[in-house]
């Protein structure tokens, strides 16, 4: 199975996957046009032989460096939103990458100059909680739409993950008397995830401690 469908949990689905924005390919094209032009005018003028290899091994280096290697950045950049991460995958051969849980995301922005605008491109700026700090997603389709997926797609986690630790609590003060000690732990360590509050986590606690 073909990357990022093997990279997904089991309930995990992909909401949208894309590249970079097509412009980054212009400049590329450019190159390509006028290293064409060049070996175009090197056969028709027939130079000296020695010098005319010289040229063509200058061309192909160019093309490389000046194509080649933009045209397979693009091809093999990708970004994947998911109902549970946003994810960023780089490289050919080595390969680097870049997942932030969408519960840690704090703030999007998204910028455009009035070509990108025009073009439909631009770039977008995700802040998260934790280490990770700034992301920056340049030169990605439609910045502005994608802004607004990402933020429904967030708040749809949230929901999700309020759901299962709502069921969690409830189920940890609801369980036979002889399992206190152990749901006092679990209570403690949902406090300490941040997934109950300290008004939440004394209540229960309170209840828990009275049963004993």
């Amino acid at each position: 199975m073909a990357w990022p469908e093997d990279a997904l949990t089991d309930d995990e689905i992909i909401i949208s996957s894309f590249r970079q924005h097509w412009k980054l390919l212009i400049i590329p094209i450019g190159w390509f046009i006028l290293a064409m032009g060049i070996v175009g005018f090197l056969i028709w003028a027939n130079w000296w032989q020695p010098l005319t290899w010289v040229l063509y091994l200058v061309v192909i280096g160019a093309g490389i460096w000046f194509i080649v290697r933009p045209v397979v950045s693009w091809a093999t950049t990708r970004y994947v939103l998911t109902t549970e991460r946003l994810i960023t995958r780089r490289g050919l051969i080595a390969k680097s990458g870049v997942e932030i849980p969408l519960e840690r995301i704090t703030n999007v922005n998204f910028s455009q100059t009035v070509i990108e605008r025009m073009l439909g491109a631009g770039d977008l700026l995700v802040e998260s909680a934790g280490t990770g700090g700034q992301s920056r997603f340049s030169n990605i389709p439609h910045p502005d739409d994608f802004a607004s997926l990402l933020y429904k797609t967030r708040e749809d986690r949230s929901v999700s993950l309020q759901g299962s630790s709502s069921q969690i609590a409830a189920a940890a003060t609801t369980e036979t008397p002889v399992d206190a000690t152990e749901r006092l732990q679990r209570l403690k360590q949902l406090h300490n995830d941040g997934v109950l509050t300290d008004a939440e986590y004394e209540e229960k606690r309170a209840k828990l401690v009275g049963e004993i």
